[in-house]
């Protein structure tokens, strides 16, 4: 039978409320490459009161290149660095849970506590800036895991490449949902002024309480607009992103959110349909029927109706917005809400003619340099 406190459809892998106080999904389910599954049981001798909460865990991740490289043709990047694998904001609907299956870990519980980061990430960015034949492009962190997550207050490691990219006059684009990258606006200010850089703040709703249920870690609601306000009278180029748009539980805001973040002073924003690919469908399930079991089945019917009568569509082109009369509605509402607000009318461009290869330290120094 299931845990007192375990939602339905997943007995066994439910971990007691107390345990992950904090912490985004309820589920702590094995990886999909694991050869077991471990479930919690109860024998009769309260051996589960002995386990103890959740803790917070950091491990080197010993990776030896960290720009990754994508040729998706629905994004507008083609090269990313993630200083972090797992994600201490605990967002439910994170389309990155399913990575850390790939390291014989939890999507679930692990994915937010069992964190993995990359200390010597910026020797090797400037290794990689440095090599023969490197043409710069745009690079983009925090399209998987935030940059600015809570650890990155102790370890710095953002900070650190923000320093090597601008020294050697790299574009940058950052996506976030941490009022933390104001900590890096001595670096934002100078290679804004060189069109090195833009930031895009997510917010996903206004409501404070439903904040704290889906994105338990991550900055309220009023720190990241007041956030975008700072940007922008920093005179950082700055976006937001409604994102994830999830139906019956805050598109309704979508309107409001604009509202609010057009008074901040940001001028440009773009929206991201909920995506549930993999191990993320049944923890967003597990969490709608813990927070929200009145709307669960209204909430994937909407959902199928806007993948094509599936959970998920990862087709290229409509896996971000979706496709049908009600994907059509939510991004019309959208357009509407832009052009009222005056949004989107022009471009934020970088530039890639400040870059300068950085030289190593072991190497001779050039005599025309």
């Amino acid at each position: 039978m299931p845990l007192p406190s375990s939602p339905a459809g997943d007995a066994g892998t439910a971990v007691d409320r107390l345990r992950r106080r904090g912490r985004g999904t309820s589920s702590n389910a094995s990886g999909r490459y694991e050869p077991v599954a471990r479930i919690a049981f109860d024998d009769g001798w309260q051996s589960l009161d002995e386990l103890p909460p959740f803790k917070t865990s950091v491990t080197v991740d010993s990776t030896r290149k960290v720009i990754t490289r994508n040729d998706s043709p629905d994004i507008s990047f083609d090269r990313s660095i993630n200083p972090y694998r797992g994600c201490e904001h605990g967002c439910v609907y994170c389309f990155a849970r399913p990575t850390h299956a790939y390291l014989g870990l939890s999507p679930g519980l692990d994915f937010e506590s069992k964190l993995f980061m990359k200390p010597n990430a910026p020797e090797l960015l400037e290794r990689e800036l440095s090599a023969p034949g490197y043409v710069p492009k745009v690079i983009a962190i925090g399209t998987n895991t935030d940059p600015y997550q809570p650890i990155e207050r102790r370890y710095k490691i953002m900070r650190g490449i923000l320093e090597v990219l601008e020294r050697a006059g790299h574009p940058v684009g950052i996506v976030t949902k941490s009022a933390l990258v104001l900590r890096d606006l001595d670096i934002l200010v100078r290679m804004a002024k060189r069109d090195l850089v833009k930031v895009a703040i997510s917010v996903t709703t206004l409501d404070a309480k439903l904040a704290r249920t889906m994105e338990p870690r991550a900055s309220t609601p009023p720190r990241r607009l007041e956030a975008l306000r700072q940007l922008v009278h920093a005179g950082v180029p700055t976006s937001t992103l409604v994102a994830p748009v999830i139906p019956a539980i805050n598109d309704a805001e979508i309107e409001r959110i604009l509202d609010a973040v057009a008074a901040s002073g940001v001028r440009h924003a773009g929206y991201v349909l909920l995506r549930l690919p993999l191990e993320v469908r049944d923890l967003f399930r597990d969490w709608l029927m813990e927070h929200f079991p009145d709307r669960h089945n209204h909430v994937f019917k909407l959902v199928r109706d806007m993948r094509g009568g599936n959970d998920y569509d990862s087709n290229w082109g409509t896996r971000m917005t979706g496709s049908g009369p009600v994907a059509w509605m939510i991004g019309r509402r959208f357009e509407i809400a832009c052009e009222r607000l005056g949004f989107n009318a022009t471009s934020v461009k970088t530039t890639t003619e400040h870059f300068r290869p950085p030289v190593a330290p072991s190497a001779q120094l050039s005599l025309f340099a």
